[in-house]
C-alpha cells in the first residue's frame, strides 16, 4: 500500500449516531447493516420537483426512534431512482438522494435511498456503500462514536408548542 495513503478504519458498533448537515439533521440514530448495500433514510411526503432543470425531491423525516415529532423538512438533488429489495423480499422503486454524513467525526458523500420506514426500529440504516474503506463493524459494540441528547439536537421533542390554560 502506498505511504501516507491508507487512513486508520473507525471500529464501529452494529448502532451509532450519525448527522447530516446537508438535510438539517444534527443526529439521528442508525442501524449498521452490512448485509444492505445502500443506506436507506425514513423519509415521508415525497414530492419529486425540477429545479434548474434538475431532479429534486421534498421530504419530511422524523429522525427519532418511536416519535412523530419533531418533523424535518428536508430537500436533495436526486441522484437516481432504483429498484431496491428490502430485508422481507418486496421490491420497490426507490428515490435515492446524494448528501454529506458526518460519523466520527469523518464527513463524506454518500448516498441514501428515501422510503418510510416509520414501523421500523431505526429512522436510518447505513449499508456497505457507505462504511466500505471508512469503519469496521464490531456486532458486539454499540455507539463507540458517542451519544447525543435528543432534547439538545431537537427542543420541538414534544410536537408544536401549544399553550395550555390552568
Amino acid at each position: 500500500m502506498a505511504s501516507g495513503r491508507y487512513r486508520a478504519k473507525l471500529i464501529i458498533g452494529w448502532y451509532e449516531w450519525c448527522r447530516f448537515p446537508d438535510l438539517n439533521l444534527p443526529g439521528i440514530s442508525a442501524k449498521i447493516d452490512t448485509g444492505a448495500k445502500t443506506s436507506s433514510l425514513h423519509a415521508f411526503k415525497i414530492k419529486p420537483f425540477t429545479r434548474d432543470g434538475e431532479k429534486w425531491v421534498r421530504f419530511i423525516v422524523h429522525p427519532l426512534q418511536r416519535r412523530r415529532y419533531p418533523e424535518i423538512k428536508c430537500e436533495a438533488r436526486v441522484v437516481d431512482e432504483r429498484p431496491v429489495t428490502s430485508s422481507n423480499g418486496t421490491t420497490e422503486n426507490r428515490i435515492v438522494i446524494g448528501t454529506t454524513m458526518v460519523m466520527g467525526g469523518r464527513s463524506f458523500k454518500t448516498e441514501l435511498t428515501l422510503t418510510n420506514r416509520d414501523v421500523m426500529g431505526f429512522r436510518l440504516l447505513i449499508g456497505r456503500k457507505s462504511l466500505v474503506r471508512r469503519f469496521v463493524v464490531d456486532p458486539a459494540l454499540k455507539l463507540t462514536l458517542g451519544t447525543f441528547d435528543e432534547k439538545t439536537l431537537y427542543p420541538e421533542i414534544n410536537g408544536p408548542s401549544t399553550t395550555v390554560n390552568e
